[in-house]
């Protein structure tokens, strides 16, 4: 600092030699100065240091993605900070050339900041995280951030544990029977009911699916020990179905790789076994993801570094993705309850995850996620229901959710099964 008071000196008292020098010298000992007082060195070095013992010299490309509060020119500031650490290390950032690459995400929670760095050899991708305190006065906010909202469709007096969308209108799977509604002025209209007549007790929280064909004109129902087929006989007729159900203990489909398409590659045509004793899926899947699953409760598919992974919910409440042969465990979901689905938007990655609010509330929500690295962070406000979250799965497409809420009656009336529609637009 002595050496550029004497710059900012005036020139009559300097040699005419240092004269020349002195504006240069000047900017570039202020750009010291200003570099020294960032809150973004520590971190940055520490995670370059992270980076540099798994990578080691070398050129990557480095992408940088902003989720968290961290302004537009602070993350200027923290690009910079981190390329020139990585420098120091040998580590070149460099364009599409380089075959490996360096995905950063900067994230936080209500408690601290998570950077996060996805580094990519080959097949073989490793992490380095660390973890800093947020300011108290900051807020989490979203880059990509997402406003949830809801469409009512209809309501019933059983509970609705699934619906799908057909060109006549949508198939109603409930715990006794399948119902065909159909499109009115007012909204939709139960038109047809076919009976199910199922020979085992159902659990007292029964879990279904339905699974379309692509054009529409043909349905697979799942229930704790049947499964259904629908054919529409008369495509585009309304009424035209016809339905016939069987005892089953096959697995059920987790998703139809023609309904559903995530990052640059559609979901895999994967099957579950479903344990209909306890409600819930054992854990087996056929074809085999290469590890392990545990029991759980709700499946769904997730775009992971542009390729499908399944994100899963434990029967102890953990959240885990399985993909890569791999099973990692996700942070951020305590406060979720046991039912998710993935929605495809045009808003941050493309690809969230919306997750009902844990515990039995009078009211329940429902929220947005994403996953850029080992934890959910929240992108948009909570979407209050007027009621109770007892079903949630992503309608055809992905586009869009279904949701189904129990809501509590006045005294001596019955309870009601609202069904709304949910989908996302972007902040």
């Amino acid at each position: 600092m002595r050496l550029l008071r004497l710059l900012l000196t005036p020139a009559i008292r300097m040699p005419s030699s240092l004269r020349l020098l002195a504006p240069i010298l000047a900017l570039f000992l202020c750009a010291v100065a200003a570099s020294a007082n960032s809150p973004w060195d520590q971190p940055a070095s520490a995670l370059a240091d992270q980076i540099a013992s798994i990578l080691g010299p070398g050129q990557a490309r480095l992408t940088l993605r902003n989720l968290s509060s961290v302004s537009p020119d602070d993350l200027a500031a923290v690009r910079r900070i981190l390329e020139q650490d990585l420098r120091t290390h040998g580590i070149t950032p460099s364009g599409d050339e380089a075959a490996n690459q360096l995905r950063v995400t900067l994230s936080e929670n209500s408690r601290q900041r998570l950077w996060v760095a996805e580094i990519v050899e080959g097949n073989e991708t490793r992490v380095a995280m660390i973890a800093l305190d947020r300011p108290a006065s900051s807020a989490v906010q979203a880059a990509s951030g997402i406003t949830l909202h809801k469409q009512f469709l209809f309501t019933a007096t059983q509970p609705v544990l699934a619906a799908l969308e057909v060109p006549d209108g949508l198939i109603v799977l409930q715990p006794e029977q399948i119902v065909l509604y159909t499109r009115a002025p007012a909204g939709f209209t139960p038109l047809t009911v076919f009976p199910i007549r199922q020979k085992r007790p159902l659990a007292r929280d029964p879990r279904g699916l339905l699974v379309s064909t692509a054009n529409g004109e043909a349905f697979e129902a799942h229930l704790p020990g049947v499964a259904c087929e629908g054919i529409n006989a008369a495509p585009g007729a309304a009424g035209q179905w016809t339905v016939h159900c069987h005892d089953s203990d096959d697995p059920w489909p987790i998703a139809a790789p023609n309904l559903m398409q995530l990052g640059s590659a559609p979901a895999p045509a994967l099957k579950a076994f479903y344990n209909a004793g306890r409600d819930h899926y054992t854990g087996i899947v056929a074809p085999s993801l290469g590890v392990d699953l545990p029991a759980f409760y709700t499946a769904a598919w997730f775009a992971r570094a542009q390729t499908p992974a399944l994100l899963v919910n434990s029967l102890d409440g953990k959240l885990q993705l399985a993909g890569n042969a791999t099973l990692t465990p996700i942070g951020g979901a305590r406060d979720w309850g046991s039912d998710f689905a993935s929605l495809q938007s045009a808003c941050g990655n493309g690809t969230q995850i919306v997750a009902s609010s844990s515990g039995a509330a009078a009211q329940d929500s429902l929220r947005a996620y994403e996953i850029p690295a080992l934890e959910a962070i929240p992108i948009s406000p909570p979407l209050a229901m007027d009621g109770s979250v007892t079903a949630l799965w992503t309608a055809s497409g992905g586009r869009s959710l279904f949701a189904t809420i129990r809501t509590e009656p006045p005294a001596g009336q019955p309870v009601l099964y609202e069904v709304d529609r949910v989908s996302a637009n972007c902040n």
